[in-house]
């Protein structure tokens, strides 16, 4: 640090202040970048955290990292906080709450600037902790009921099941089938059947189909056992886009063709849906712009010393149209 400052031609203080994100003049600024550069110097992130009291570190929790939905909040998350100069700290709950309080207090004794929770299911016996936790904490992709406790970044789940139950409905679909990860996905499903139930239809339980499995092996087996129950079924809803590629396979090994005989809707619109035959018809979440939003509500927390403002700001989702939907085929 003195060999930059000596550098630029700043006090050694000057250079600390950069160093830390501290506001100096732009043009000292430029100076001290330019020093450090030339030099290479790498701040040493130990010692400046047992200085200033700041890991420049947010700790962030998803379910599982290889569901393609988390991995996009993850790099969202990643992306906005290395433009803040900060570093991520990544931890899975695994759905399962005491693995969720384990984690929690290892994280405790790490001592991160500020805690990110992606996800509902196997975190709610968890919330009291979070809540008396010595650092800001922030929930995105709630589904469940909001806590009032904590501020909350989340889409609204219910209304993006009434988009794609509007649009079955819209397209002229009567006889459907929801494949869902329940009981995980229940607003979901509600928000279906209140689409339907606009036009005096009723999805009643037996055409909801539970899935064992939150992958295409479970959209299939889910798939088949609708297809089986109803062989008059014109479309299929899945509240996961993996559970909608599971189901298009079994509509295709049972011999019928998707969208002219079986319509296929998903839910989360993931990279990959876009690419698959026939493309999938889903409901398209702003999860950058969940993800986006939660962290900067929490490091505007970190930067005024305050706990965050208990909000809940609920995302619209949008319905994005592909191939893998149509009107039901007509029979005569």
């Amino acid at each position: 640090m003195a060999e930059v400052a000596a550098r630029a031609g700043v006090a050694k203080q000057t250079v600390s202040n950069v160093v830390s994100g501290k506001k100096v003049r732009p043009e000292t600024l430029a100076k001290v970048n330019t020093a450090i550069e030339e030099l290479g110097y790498k701040p040493n992130l130990v010692a400046r955290s047992l200085r200033t009291g700041s890991t420049s570190t947010v700790g962030l929790f998803v379910p599982r990292v290889a569901n393609p939905f988390y991995s996009e909040v993850v790099e969202e998350v990643e992306n906005v906080l290395v433009g803040h100069g900060y570093n991520l700290l990544l931890a899975t709950t695994r759905d399962d709450p005491d693995y969720t309080r384990a984690h929690l207090e290892n994280l405790a004794a790490r001592s991160v600037d500020a805690l990110l929770v992606a996800g509902d299911n196997g975190v709610e016996q968890q919330l009291p902790m979070l809540v008396e936790a010595a650092f800001p904490v922030a929930l995105c992709a709630w589904e469940g009921d909001a806590p009032t406790t904590l501020p909350v970044v989340s889409i609204d789940y219910e209304h993006a099941g009434f988009l794609a139950g509007r649009y079955l409905r819209d397209l002229g679909h009567r006889s459907v089938a929801v494949i869902a990860d329940l009981p995980a996905h229940s607003p979901r499903v509600r928000g279906l059947r209140r689409a339907f139930a606009d036009d005096g239809l009723t999805i009643d339980d037996r055409q909801v189909f539970a899935c064992t499995r939150d992958d295409a092996a479970g959209g299939f087996a889910a798939g088949c056992a609708a297809l089986e129950a109803d062989p008059g079924l014109t479309a299929i809803f899945a509240t996961h886009d993996v559970l909608a590629v599971g189901a298009i396979e079994a509509v295709v090994r049972s011999g019928r063709q998707v969208p002219s005989d079986v319509s296929i809707v998903g839910f989360d619109d993931i990279s990959q849906v876009g690419q698959i035959q026939p493309a999938l018809t889903t409901v398209t979440f702003p999860k950058r712009e969940m993800a986006q939003q939660a962290v900067e509500l929490l490091l505007r927390a970190v930067d005024s010393g305050r706990p965050p403002t208990n909000v809940l700001t609920l995302l619209r989702p949008t319905l994005t149209v592909r191939d893998s939907s149509a009107p039901p085929r007509e029979t005569g």
